[in-house]
This record gives C-alpha cells, sequence and structure tokens, in this order.
C-alpha cells in the first residue's frame, strides 16, 4: 500500500462531504457484533466503504463495511460499521486512515469499541470495561514514516491516551443505568490467532486486564490528530488458559448479542453527555 498523505485523507472527506452535508463531531468505531448501535442513528446516509477513495474493505464476519452519518441522541456522528485490523494485510497507516479521515470532517471526540478477551480473572464474558490505558504488541505503528505536521506532532504524548474525563462520563452514565463498569489496561496483538496460554500469562504479569486484535492504531491516530478517546471493550470470552474451553470468534459474536442491550443503553446515553 502505497503512503497515505494528507491529500488522500481529503479526498476521502471530500467525497463523504458530497455525499451529506450532515458535520459529524463525534465518531464512533464498532467493534466485532456492535455494529448494531447503527440501526438507531436517524436520518442515516449510509456509505459503503468501497465507494469511498482508498478505504479498504472489512472482511471479518460481524463487521458490515459501512460508513453511516446522522443524528443519534440528539448529536451528528459518524459511525464505521465495521473495522480494518491489520491481520487482515493491511498497515497500520491503513486501519487508521478512517480516524485522520473522521478528523477532516470535523470529530473532536472518537467513541471506540471493541471485543476482547477477558485476562483479569475478576471479569466474566459480558462485563463492559472502559479503556484506561493500552499495551502495543502489535510491533506496528501508524506513526511510522514521515511525519506531517498538518496532521500531528513527531512524537505525540500517550500519557492520556483514553480520555479520563469521558471514561468518567461513561461511569456516571452506567451508573444512572444501573449498571456497573469494569476499567482496566487493553493490549494490542496483531492476530488472527488467538493468544496461547503463556502469552496470556505474560499479559497479565505486564498488567493487561483484557486483549484483541485492535484498537490501539486508531487511538495512536486520534491523539496524534487532538481527538479526545473513550475506549470501551466489551469482554466476550475468558483469554486462553483461564477456562478449560477452546476460544472461537462464534462465542465473542453470540457474547456481544447477549449485552447489546447494555451497550445500547450505553453509548445512547453517554453522547449527549459528552
Amino acid at each position: 500500500m502505497h503512503e497515505l498523505t494528507v491529500s488522500h485523507i481529503r479526498e476521502a472527506a471530500d467525497y463523504i462531504t458530497s455525499v451529506t452535508s450532515d458535520k459529524p463531531e463525534i465518531g464512533l468505531i464498532m467493534g466485532s457484533g456492535l455494529g448494531i448501535l447503527g440501526d438507531y442513528i436517524e436520518e442515516a446516509t449510509v456509505i459503503p466503504y468501497h465507494e469511498i477513495p482508498h478505504f479498504p474493505i472489512s472482511t471479518v464476519e460481524g463487521h458490515a463495511g459501512e460508513l453511516m452519518i446522522g443524528k443519534l441522541s440528539g448529536r451528528t456522528v459518524v459511525l464505521m460499521r465495521g473495522r480494518f485490523h491489520m491481520y487482515e494485510g493491511y498497515g497500520p497507516e491503513l486501519t487508521a486512515f478512517p480516524v485522520r479521515v473522521m478528523k477532516a470532517l470535523g470529530v473532536k471526540q472518537l467513541i471506540v469499541t471493541n471485543a476482547a478477551g477477558g485476562i483479569n480473572t475478576g471479569f466474566n464474558p459480558g462485563d463492559l470495561m472502559i479503556i484506561t490505558d493500552h499495551i502495543n504488541l502489535t510491533g506496528c505503528n501508524p506513526l511510522i514514516g514521515r511525519n506531517d505536521e498538518q496532521l500531528g506532532a513527531r512524537f505525540p504524548d500517550m500519557s492520556q491516551a483514553y480520555s479520563r474525563r469521558l471514561g468518567a462520563t461513561a461511569n456516571e452514565e452506567a451508573s444512572k443505568l444501573g449498571f456497573g463498569l469494569r476499567e482496566g489496561v487493553y493490549v494490542g496483538v496483531l492476530g488472527p490467532s488467538y493468544e496461547t496460554p503463556a502469552e496470556i500469562r505474560m499479559m497479565r504479569t505486564m498488567g493487561a486486564d483484557a486483549v484483541g486484535m485492535s484498537t490501539v492504531a486508531e487511538v495512536i491516530a486520534a491523539r496524534h490528530s487532538g481527538i479526545e478517546v473513550l475506549g470501551i471493550s466489551c469482554i466476550s470470552n475468558m483469554a486462553s488458559g483461564i477456562l478449560d474451553q477452546p476460544l472461537s470468534h462464534q462465542e465473542v459474536i453470540e457474547t456481544t448479542e447477549k449485552v447489546k442491550a447494555q451497550f445500547l443503553g450505553l453509548i445512547l446515553a453517554v453522547i449527549p453527555a459528552i
């Protein structure tokens, strides 16, 4: 894949603005099985990824592969119904490209969600976890290569990759809805194979609470762009070696299906509060 430049970002953003006059202020990236949120967008403009210049295609079950722009809880949002992963063969700069486009469209806050394996043995499948920080074990970074100062600083600060303000808001809204949220550190890996029990033991020693194959490149690009981030993991299964059973993507989809009402309620409450 050729290097993605400011002109590529502008071409993608210009195409989107040619299709809709809505100006989104909040971006949403939905993980496996969580794209149901798109059904709640009012006056939605739906743009398949393959129509947007320089956008790749999402190939994973549970990812619809379309961009939606419209009203959600009274705010104008842009929602990725399905994301791109490095295990699909895309470089980190391409998996993060939609975040760059969101910034060009005017997005100031990003809510990024994922389905993750629970490393913390106090967690249960179906728990929702506010991401307080991440560990990047993908071996990649979307900022590698020449830096364009129009996009952000050469060495961006990551001391608060995930906004404490937005995390506190999510906790408050969950409390009003009558349930609690977990909090923890997300470790991003390349995939697509699930982790070995030894790898999970290593990650727990490092201080990780959940593991997944997405999110970190998007968040790095968002912070580089000056976008404030709220990260939420749906603990879809317990990570390898915790329970005496094999892991499967089907279990991930089934768990997110069970928790979707709670998840939807949380996001719909958080959006007007931020």
